[in-house]
């Protein structure tokens, strides 16, 4: 059938470039977008002037003298009125014309006895030739695979997952309007690393020809933005892609947006209070408010959000103190859980490994979940009154992580144990630890402002979304279709 379609299509192309007409020409006549002539309708039907629409042809409606057709673009959708005695060559469009063709049509705005705003078509040039049938306008597509690898077809079948997409443009724009707003200046640091360093994920390797040499591709943005602090800046943030080598789910994606900021001489406090700020501007902006729905539930992000201690709400959840549990213990309790962990597992994998299967799910309303075991956590400075734990938080909603920040470590001394800890972890098989980074360190020694920073990913957007993150990316990455 679908062989049919297409050869059928290719005899009213070949019939289109008999005719002496280019089915791919480089421009045709476009006066403005159809929301424009929708907008302003009553004023140019009055004036009697000739517009020139362009969009796609989504449905054809021959009657015989008359075709009506709809013609749809990103802006909005009109119809098109093509009749026999204005348009003199309609029979000729009649037998070449396809939905999903891209078309121009010129002529007059005038209102149907019906009351539809549409246009009479004195004049049309082809501008796309479609050799393919769209998906239906109605059911969409329901293959999943289909969608993420064919996403033209997605978006072309569902005006909602457009409106989606232009709602995640307004969310980074609001982010970054924001942060500039606040003083901060947006830079850009190398996706390729010697070292891949700033979080505890697992890296991808290529390899740079030229240079004869394997490099990374950045698992997060932290050292590079901390550099420049120690070079003199004092507030920059970056909206960038990062890869990290891990499994897919909900809630991952191997390649996705993160913005991360960093604040010279503020703490975590202040980062608190900045990020809360921010969020609320950014929820309001993008959803129209600030309550959303997740999973069914309502979620009010107006109010004041309340801290949550990592220890105490661990030993509420557990029956066991993270601070003071042996290795031993903490793996018994994960085995019990039914977790994958085994004897290479650190203290603070396990830790964290606990806390996402008995805590985090618990935490609905937005909270800051704060000062967890230093084990977790190798870039953040110690509490000074109790030096087990790190000033450290996350945002917390939805019983998802959505964002962390900390007192930024500026000891080279200690940031060179916690590293050390790290690649003993690495030796015992952990893939995910973090690598020892010389030059980082070197940078720290030449001193390094105290300092906040954050992180945050567009798993925020999914997750006001209320969808799985792979379905608020344009192009999800897909194994191989073989």
């Amino acid at each position: 059938m679908l062989d049919e379609i297409i050869a059928e299509r290719r005899k009213k192309l070949d019939a289109i470039k008999a005719a002496g007409i280019d089915p791919y020409p480089a421009r045709v006549k476009r006066s403005f977008a159809i929301a424009h002539a929708l907008g302003e309708f009553d004023a140019i039907a009055a004036s009697g002037e000739k517009v020139s629409l362009t969009g796609r042809l989504r449905s054809l409606r021959d009657m015989g003298k008359i075709i009506f057709a709809d013609l749809e673009d990103e802006s909005g959708k009109i119809q098109a009125v093509l009749k026999e005695d204005v348009l003199s060559d309609l029979p000729f469009w009649r037998s070449v014309l396809d939905m999903g063709d891209f078309v121009s049509v010129t002529g007059l705005l005038f209102t149907t006895k019906r009351g539809e705003k549409s246009i009479e078509v004195h004049e049309l040039q082809l501008a796309s030739k479609s050799l393919l049938p769209l998906p239906d306008k109605w059911e969409g597509l329901q293959d999943d695979d289909i969608r993420f690898r064919k996403r033209y077809l997605d978006l072309i079948a569902g005006d909602n997952l457009r409106e989606l997409f232009k709602k995640k443009t307004i969310f980074w724009e609001t982010f970054r309007n924001a942060l500039k707003r606040d003083g901060f200046l947006e830079v850009e640091t190398p996706v390729l690393e010697n070292v891949p360093g700033g979080a505890e994920a697992e890296p991808f390797r290529t390899h740079h020809n030229a240079l004869d040499e394997d490099f990374y591709l950045r698992i997060s943005l932290e050292l590079p933005l901390k550099r420049l602090l120690v070079g003199g800046f004092d507030k920059v943030f970056e909206i960038g892609r990062i890869f990290r080598n891990e499994g897919i789910d909900r809630d991952h994606l191997q390649d996705y947006t993160q913005l991360e900021f960093y604040w010279a001489y503020a703490d975590y406090h202040d980062v608190m209070k900045l990020t809360e700020k921010v969020y609320k501007e950014v929820i309001e902006k993008t959803c129209g408010g600030l309550v959303t729905e997740f999973g069914g539930k309502k979620i009010d992000w107006s109010k004041q959000w309340p801290s949550v201690d990592y220890v105490e709400a661990f030993v509420k959840a557990n029956d066991l103190d993270p601070l003071t549990a042996s290795h031993a213990e903490l793996l018994t309790k994960a085995k019990e859980l039914k977790l994958e962990a085994d004897k290479s597992a650190g203290k603070g994998r396990l830790i964290d490994l606990i806390y996402k299967k008995t805590v985090r799910p618990l935490l609905i309303e937005p909270c800051f979940l704060i000062n967890p075991p230093v084990e977790i956590e190798p870039l953040a400075k110690r509490n000074p009154a109790n030096p087990g734990v790190v000033e450290r938080f996350q945002i917390v909603a939805c019983g998802t992580e959505l964002g962390k920040g900390f007192s930024e470590l500026n000891d080279p001394d200690d940031q060179r144990a916690r590293f050390d800890e790290q690649m003993k972890l690495r030796a015992a098989g952990d893939a995910e630890a973090q690598h020892l980074d010389e030059d980082f360190l070197e940078a720290l020694q030449y001193g390094m402002p105290p300092a906040g920073g954050f992180g945050i990913s567009e798993r925020l957007f999914a997750v006001l979304m209320d969808k799985p993150v792979r379905e608020t990316v344009f192009f999800p990455l897909m194994r191989a279709k073989q």
